[in-house]
């Protein structure tokens, strides 16, 4: 009998169950996000300031803010994967695609931790 040999990084269901809940906790957090801001109406600054103050509503936005990051990699890292052929080219795509997402992330730290 032969031996099969398997090779290759192995993302497969580990990546589409990552997306799949990624995807489900954004959706809940959109739902709690378009309830809260029907409920407080913010048309100014301090509206706004009142909406995302709270410590479990940045908790909720950060959290919302990691799924989206961690979405947005595998489906562009898939996409660099699937149709960009040089080894070269899509390994510098691959690192500007991270340093880009940690940067955004990043920022969006600095501006909820004020």
């Amino acid at each position: 009998m032969k031996q099969r040999i398997v090779v290759g990084a192995h993302y497969g269901f580990r990546d589409w169950l990552g997306q799949r809940a990624t995807a489900v906790l954004m959706a809940l957090y959109t739902i709690l996000l378009l309830a809260v801001l029907l409920v407080a109406q913010p048309s100014d600054y301090l509206g706004w300031y009142g909406v995302f103050s709270p410590a479990w509503m940045k908790v909720a936005t950060l959290t919302f803010l990691a799924c989206l990051f961690y979405h947005a990699w595998v489906g562009i890292r898939d996409i660099w994967m699937d149709y960009v052929k040089p080894t070269g080219v899509r390994l510098v795509l691959q690192v500007g695609t991270i340093v880009w997402l940690v940067a955004c992330g990043m920022w969006a730290l600095k501006i909820f931790l004020q």
